[in-house]
């Protein structure tokens, strides 16, 4: 992380429960007003409770007008950051805070404040991990253009399809995490810009923690500078990124879920699922290659002869891509044994193929080489699940894997 500076005029007295933290870039318009919009508002509720102001790299008065409020006000921080990112900024203002339930909300309060206790009761109870505010519930009231309607609901669209999302809106600016929660899930965020609470939720879900919603009145800012497409084209840059980091299984989602006694079949078993993708995915470029190798060499040699040779090059290939991509193995250590069991597992398969081509012969005679083909890539299915079984629970086992990968 950036080196951050915390600003704090008086030091507030008591347990703080609520930090609201408001992520500002050159917003010396807003700021004043919004602050004290909220200070009001929190003076209403029975919390004691703290504004943080994170200025990432602001180049207007967005600074002075935030140090001017900590100076007036006993439960207004600043935090100071050299670089620009909403995710950088949040990042920095949760890591350091010391209140049970953090809190994020845009400095333009498009969201109604009176949905603020329906968002952190269910965190101070224990009952629930984070919990977002929802433009897009059923129940939820907002008032804004066509256009951003449509990109929001395409995205959130997207996040179903892609990663499985179940929550109903990534992108609302006003949200709330447990810190203990915290402390585990923001070493795990790699975004630190627009992505950055995308990604947190979808961490959080995977690993089965409890996400709350809340349904909320919402109206859009006119005068909101995101970049959309630029802004789009980062999101789609994190999406496939985290879904790849996903599918390999880098991310210790069964760590987090023990560590935070959330538990699930869903994270626990999500290194496996991963692994039966990735290894279905090597799977198929194998078959292809064998089935090309074979029609290539069938030309030239027998049968069996032509078998043997297309499934020992690709079963050395098999071997060495499911170490890497599929069981996160990386460097020479055990490379070697590796391949030596790969070829225990291969002269398993040999032995069925070889098998089926036999039994082939003795039924119907020379065969064409493309029902060969046919009939080898089904005897090469239930090999496959025999290498998957195999490579699980006896190459790869036990061994030594690379950090941050989990089983």
């Amino acid at each position: 992380m950036t080196a951050a500076t915390t600003y704090a005029e008086h030091t507030p007295v008591g347990t703080t429960v609520l930090d609201i933290v408001i992520p500002v870039h050159n917003e010396e318009r807003t700021l004043v007003q919004s602050v004290e919009t909220i200070r009001k508002h929190l003076q209403t509720l029975p919390y004691a409770s703290r504004v943080t102001i994170a200025d990432n790299a602001s180049t207007d008065a967005t600074g002075l007008l935030a140090h001017q409020l900590a100076h007036r006000h006993p439960d207004v921080a600043v935090l100071s950051l050299a670089q620009k990112g909403r995710g950088r900024a949040l990042k920095h203002a949760w890591s350091q805070s010391d209140a049970a339930v953090l809190v994020y909300m845009d400095v333009d309060l498009s969201t109604d404040l009176n949905a603020l206790l329906p968002l952190v009761a269910p965190l101070l109870s224990g009952h629930s991990d984070l919990a977002i505010g929802s433009r897009l519930a059923r129940t939820a009231r907002t008032t804004r253009g066509p256009k951003r309607e449509l990109i929001s609901r395409t995205y959130n669209v997207m996040l179903r399809g892609a990663l499985r999302a179940r929550f109903s809106d990534a992108q609302c600016g006003f949200k709330a995490i447990r810190r203990d929660v915290a402390e585990h899930l923001l070493p795990l965020i790699e975004d630190d810009e627009w992505f950055f609470d995308t990604e947190l939720l979808i961490v959080a879900e995977r690993a089965g923690l409890r996400i709350h919603e809340v349904p909320v009145d919402w109206i859009d800012d006119p005068d909101s500078r995101v970049d959309i497409v630029r802004t789009a084209a980062a999101d789609l840059r994190g999406m496939g990124r985290l879904g790849w980091a996903l599918l390999r299984g880098r991310v210790p989602l069964a760590d987090v879920a023990g560590a935070l006694g959330r538990t699930t079949a869903r994270s626990a078993g999500g290194r496996l699922s991963a692994q039966m993708v990735v290894f279905a995915l090597v799977g198929i470029l194998s078959t292809l290659a064998y089935g090309v190798l074979y029609v290539a060499l069938r030309g030239r040699l027998g049968a069996q002869e032509a078998n043997a040779l297309a499934l020992a090059a690709t079963a050395v290939a098999n071997t060495a891509a499911n170490r890497r991509f599929t069981f996160g193995f990386r460097g020479p250590e055990g490379a070697l044994r590796h391949q030596l069991q790969g070829l225990l597992v291969f002269a398993c398969g040999l032995g069925v193929t070889s098998g089926a081509l036999w039994t082939m012969r003795a039924v119907r005679g020379d065969g064409h080489p493309l029902v060969e083909v046919v009939l080898l890539t089904g005897a090469n299915l239930f090999v496959t699940v025999m290498r998957f079984v195999l490579m699980r629970l006896w190459i790869f086992r036990g061994t030594r894997r690379e950090p941050g990968t989990a089983v």
